[in-house]
């Protein structure tokens, strides 16, 4: 009874396992296109409605949250010039599941040519959609 007890378990660790490395892939992809200014790869893992926000942390002028519309922030990765050198470095993955709903906190770092510009942490919702987790909300955090 036992080992069948042990099996179930690895069993469900398995497929949770699987679970978040889908949900993971979802967001690098999200990166990849990011990175490579490519709106297509992007929209390829966002929703048609995915809302996105940021909160600039400031001690002197005060925190501040934003909203940007999905088409203003496709049209604003593709109009960065190729002479502009930026990389967003993933510290790590928080990933949590519960059905067709996945969350995932995953604090970062930002450079900018080459020089650490902020940092902060990224919050994705995704859901999934068929075989494709989708991210429907996106906020982050930035400060100096």
């Amino acid at each position: 009874m036992k080992k069948y007890v042990l099996i179930v378990f690895l069993f469900i660790g398995l497929i949770t396992n699987a679970q978040k490395q889908e949900v993971q892939k979802s967001i690098e992809l999200f990166f990849e296109g990011f990175h490579e200014k490519d709106s297509m790869k992007i929209k390829s893992v966002c929703s048609d409605k995915i809302i996105l926000q940021s909160i600039s942390e400031n001690s002197l002028k005060g925190n501040k949250l934003s909203d940007e519309k999905a088409k203003d922030f496709y049209k604003s990765i593709v109009s960065i010039p190729a002479s502009v050198n930026f990389k967003e470095k993933i510290l790590d993955y928080n990933i949590q599941i519960d059905g067709s709903m996945a969350h995932v906190w995953a604090p970062y770092e930002f450079y900018l040519n080459g020089k650490l510009s902020h940092t902060g942490v990224n919050t994705f919702t995704l859901f999934k959609e068929k075989e494709t987790w989708k991210i429907i909300y996106l906020i982050d955090t930035r400060r100096k």
